[in-house]
C-alpha cells in the first residue's frame, strides 16, 4: 500500500517510478502533491536500491496539467505562502537529486508539470505531449523554476516565446529545440523509459553522479571555470578509486 495519496512509487528493480496520481483533474499540482513529492524526492535520493527515477502521470490524458489554481489561488496571504514554500520547497529538492531523474510525458505537460519535466535530467514524450507555461495568462509568473530551467534547455528565445507569447509546443517541436530527447509513439513510452532507465542504472553510478554534478555547476560559470570543475571531479573519481 502507498504512504501517499497524490503520489506513487514503485520500485521495479534498480528503477523507481513516481506517478502523479490525480487523473481526475489531469494530475494538477496541488499541495497535497507538493508536500508528498517533497518527501518521495527525499526517499528516492537516500534508497541505495535505486539508481534511476522514472516520473509519470496517471491516466490517458496527461502527465501534468499544472497547478491546482483552486488550492494555490486560495492562499491566505503572500507571506504565509512563501514561508510554506521555503518549508516544501520542491524545486531545489529536485534539482539536487544526485541520481538521473527521468521524465516520460504524454499529453498535457503544462505549468508546474512543465517544470516537473524540467527538472529532471532526460525527457521522453510520447507523440500526443503538448508543453506550456500558461502563468502569464493567469496574471502570474512561473515559481518552480520555469524562468530558469526553461532557457537553459532551449535557449533564450524560445523560452521567451513559449514563456510571453503562451505558446503550446508539440512533441515534434519539443524534439527540436531541445526540450526532450526523444519523441516516440504513445503506447511505447514507458517501455521506453524503462529501457533508458535501465541503461543508466547499469552503469557506475558514482560516475553518474559526478557528471550530473559537473555540467549542473559548469552550466553557470565560464568555459576556464568548467573545465576546472571537470578536472576536480575526474580527480576525485580517481582518487576515489585508488
Amino acid at each position: 500500500m502507498s504512504l501517499w495519496e497524490s503520489i506513487i512509487l514503485e520500485k521495479v528493480g534498480d528503477l523507481a517510478w513516481v506517478t502523479l496520481n490525480r487523473p481526475q483533474v489531469l494530475n494538477a499540482y496541488n499541495i497535497k502533491m507538493r508536500d508528498e513529492l517533497y518527501e518521495v524526492l527525499a526517499h528516492v535520493e537516500s534508497d541505495p536500491e535505486v539508481l534511476a527515477v522514472i516520473f509519470r502521470g496517471a491516466g490517458e490524458r496527461a502527465f501534468c496539467a499544472g497547478a491546482d489554481l483552486t488550492e494555490f489561488g486560495s492562499a491566505p496571504s503572500q507571506a504565509i505562502a512563501r514561508q510554506v514554500r521555503f518549508e516544501r520547497d520542491v524545486w531545489s529538492r529536485f534539482i539536487n537529486v544526485s541520481k538521473p531523474l527521468i521524465a516520460a510525458v504524454h499529453g498535457y505537460c503544462l505549468g508546474s508539470g512543465m517544470e516537473i519535466a524540467l527538472c529532471c535530467d532526460l525527457r521522453i514524450a510520447s507523440s500526443d505531449a503538448q508543453f506550456g507555461l500558461p502563468e502569464p495568462g493567469l496574471g502570474m509568473i512561473p515559481a518552480a523554476a520555469g524562468t530558469q530551467t526553461l532557457p537553459r534547455v532551449t535557449g533564450r528565445a524560445r523560452a521567451l516565446m513559449a514563456l510571453l507569447a503562451a505558446e503550446r509546443i508539440d512533441a515534434m517541436e519539443a524534439y527540436r529545440v531541445g526540450l526532450v530527447n526523444r519523441v516516440v509513439p504513445k503506447e511505447s513510452l514507458f517501455e521506453e523509459a524503462t529501457a533508458l532507465g535501465t541503461g543508466l542504472a547499469s552503469l557506475d553510478p558514482a560516475v553518474l553522479r559526478l557528471a550530473k554534478e559537473t555540467v549542473n555547476r559548469g552550466l553557470d560559470t565560464t568555459l576556464e571555470q568548467g573545465l576546472k570543475i571537470e578536472s576536480a571531479a575526474a580527480l576525485r573519481l580517481a582518487a576515489s578509486r585508488a
